[in-house]
């Protein structure tokens, strides 16, 4: 039996690096209120951890009611899950862990309920996978893909003088911090406007941090992005196709629409040659990045860029956890005439997750 778990404060928790980390109020809450999730991939007789049970399981009850209502062929036969897992007393039929993401903090967390220190990542492992989340490995990546028909450059800062170096080059930076969680971290700068307070927080970012990576901004059409699952054998396999929206960097919603929909959607900025090339270049080139130090499911977040014609940004973000792209996967319709979108809301104190008509 596998143990889900959705730790959605995962990035917070990767840039602290501390085993007693208590993530945000919004990071609780979200957790709280949609810790169901896993559920829609879970399969049959796994559990999902969770901070109470049987509001999880009313939540997730109603969502694929929602669900049912809308994707009108969407039939889940994951039905068995979210047993109670107390303190001190796990289940002894778990034989694998499964989380959004892997940090520190989970560990502690999970060691400290009593799970067996076999089924975790050791310390080293652990380090592995923060060095890998670093945006770095991004940088990395990027100019491996570049082909006819791209653009994106990454440069990783030590200095205030770099910053003001690549400052004069491009005229306008986004400055991103190693590890933050979406829409956090993110700094955007021209010649004008880099003041002392930008200063102070790229001084802070090089003594928590280490650096901050530095990219010349470009002007965005359309946010997307490509789903993955790094195997143990070092292999990388796509997934499919994530079209998702942001407000201010921060995720609000996902388009459910089948493969063949979705890159109907897409060709209409990006040729599907230029597509799939990327797509097969990600899956031959990062197996030697990551050197097998990931093993799970990770995005890689891409922009069409605006100009005279448009342009494709094949690697803004590499998020090496599962990503809302990945539950949107498992939403997937069957129809290619069928497209909804999946929103994350707050209303009424609580998160709700939904999902509508376009």
């Amino acid at each position: 039996m596998t143990l889900h778990i959705f730790n959605p404060e995962h990035d917070i928790a990767l840039a602290a690096n501390l085993a007693n980390f208590t993530a945000p109020h919004a990071g609780r809450q979200l957790r709280h209120d949609l810790g169901f999730i896993p559920a829609l991939w879970a399969e049959e007789g796994d559990s999902v951890l969770v901070d109470n049970p049987e509001r999880a399981a009313y939540d997730y009850d109603r969502f694929l009611h929602a669900v049912n209502r809308q994707l009108k062929d969407y039939a889940p036969v994951r039905k068995n899950f979210l047993p109670r897992w107390e303190n001190k007393n796990p289940s002894s039929d778990i034989t694998k862990i499964q989380p959004w993401g892997w940090d520190v903090a989970l560990k502690a967390r999970l060691k400290r309920s009593g799970a067996d220190e076999r089924l975790l990542p050791t310390d080293a492992q652990l380090d592995v996978i923060r060095q890998l989340s670093h945006r770095r490995t991004s940088a990395q990546l990027l100019p491996l893909l570049q082909c006819e028909g791209t653009v994106g450059e990454s440069s990783e800062c030590h200095t205030e003088e770099e910053i003001r170096l690549l400052l004069e080059r491009y005229g306008r930076l986004v400055l991103k911090a190693p590890w933050s969680s979406s829409g956090r971290g993110l700094r955007f700068v021209n010649s004008t406007n880099f003041t002392t307070h930008q200063a102070g927080w790229l001084r802070n970012l090089f003594a928590t941090q280490g650096s901050v990576m530095a990219e010349p901004f470009f002007d965005k059409e359309k946010d997307f992005g490509m789903e993955f699952y790094a195997g143990e054998d070092g292999s990388i396999r796509y997934l499919g196709l994530s079209l998702f929206h942001t407000a201010n960097g921060a995720y609000t919603g996902n388009i459910l629409a089948t493969e063949n929909k979705k890159r109907e959607m897409i060709s209409r900025y990006i040729s599907i040659e230029l597509l799939d090339s990327i797509k097969e270049n990600i899956c031959s080139s990062l197996p030697a990045i990551l050197k097998g130090g990931y093993t799970g499911p990770f995005g890689v977040d891409m922009m069409v860029v605006k100009g005279e014609c448009f342009l494709l940004h094949p690697c803004v973000e590499i998020n090496l956890r599962r990503t809302m792209g990945h539950v949107a996967l498992a939403l997937t319709p069957t129809d290619d005439e069928m497209v909804r979108v999946m929103r994350i809301e707050f209303a009424d104190g609580r998160y709700k997750m939904k999902v509508e008509r376009v």
